[in-house]
């Protein structure tokens, strides 16, 4: 039996910044996330019988193949139906023999935190160790982020999901031709700091960021001067939260987020639910230093609350009266090596 795990993320700044070619065309197109406590897992056990039972914790189901059933035309098709990515991933790997393969995303289906991207990673990871093959992090986000690309069919896929289940802490992602630098910004310090700092908080709302990226991502090759400015500005914002980070500023830090969440807010109309609007508007009465972002590039089923320290039983009292919302309490996880 192999089990594995890894992070789902919480995106801090210059999300859609992610997307190819976006990510080069505008300077210091910095993304920066961090890995939670939010666990995508995997667990693969051999078989008796030569197929493969795929079982989702997630949707409650669980569906048995036959290895001759990963073909071309079934890949290709609807065949696998919602569990196509999982396929392909499997596919790649081109198994010979019977494993129930268990999956868990981590996080509530359409939260906008990358569960589905992180499952596919965490898979691709131990797929490599049931297989003896060499786990390679660059392969691994290149070819779990190609298949992903197939099933959402919404233009490319941005690069940020992928990277949290496979390195852990706190990541500044720095697009250069070629590849993307991935630097290690995780102190203790910093954990601390924006852990009694940030709520998450999942709307009860499934939401479909691709869809907004699409829009956005044809709008800035059409030039249109909204987006393409909107972008600059997340950019220019993501990179002073980097110097934050590096500064150790970590109030300013804090600013800047809420900056880039108003920012996004206007850059895509409507990922701010009424709900979530009126929840916010309602606090901000009272803690009139709140802040929100909606996670998800283009917009999730969660947002985060940034407020002082002092302030998270509040926001809790407040949110009796929104039986839908409900706290996903985490941590900031470890760098992995």
């Amino acid at each position: 039996m192999i089990k594995t795990s890894g992070s789902v993320r919480v995106d801090l700044l210059g999300g859609t910044l992610d997307i190819s070619p976006i990510h080069l065309i505008i300077p210091n197109a910095f993304t920066l996330n961090l890995a939670t406590t939010l666990k995508a897992e995997v667990c693969i056990e051999p078989q008796e019988q030569n197929n493969i039972i795929i079982e989702s914790k997630d949707y409650n189901s669980s569906q048995t193949y036959s290895l001759k059933e990963f073909n071309k035309e079934n890949l290709q098709s609807d065949f696998f139906g919602p569990l196509k990515f999982i396929a392909l991933i499997l596919n790649h790997f081109k198994l010979d023999s019977g494993y129930k393969i268990t999956l868990s995303s981590g996080s509530p289906t359409g939260a906008g935190l990358g569960g589905s991207s992180s499952m596919g990673a965490v898979l691709y990871k131990a797929l490599c160790q049931l297989t003896n093959q060499t786990f390679d992090k660059t392969a691994c986000i290149n070819i779990v982020q190609g298949y992903e690309s197939i099933i959402l069919n919404k233009g490319p896929a941005g690069y940020q999901d992928y990277h949290p289940a496979v390195y852990g802490g706190v990541l500044a992602l720095k697009p250069q031709v070629g590849k993307i630098e991935v630097e290690q910004l995780y102190q203790l310090e910093l954990k601390e700091f924006l852990e009694k700092r940030m709520t998450l908080i999942y709307s009860g709302e499934t939401r479909l960021s691709g869809i907004n990226n699409w829009e956005v991502y044809k709008g800035f090759f059409d030039g249109e001067d909204k987006i393409v400015s909107g972008l600059k500005k997340i950019a220019d914002l993501s990179y002073q939260a980097y110097l934050a980070i590096k500064n150790k500023e970590y109030a300013k830090l804090i600013t800047l987020i809420g900056e880039e969440g108003a920012t996004r807010k206007v850059l895509f109309p409507g990922i701010v639910s009424p709900s979530m609007d009126s929840l916010y508007n309602e606090m901000r009465e009272e803690l009139t230093e709140l802040k929100m972002k909606v996670c998800g590039a283009g917009g999730g089923g969660c947002f985060l609350l940034l407020h002082n320290e002092s302030e998270r039983g509040i926001i809790i009292n407040h949110l009796k009266k929104y039986p839908k919302m409900r706290i996903l309490d985490f941590e900031v996880d470890s760098p992995l090596n």
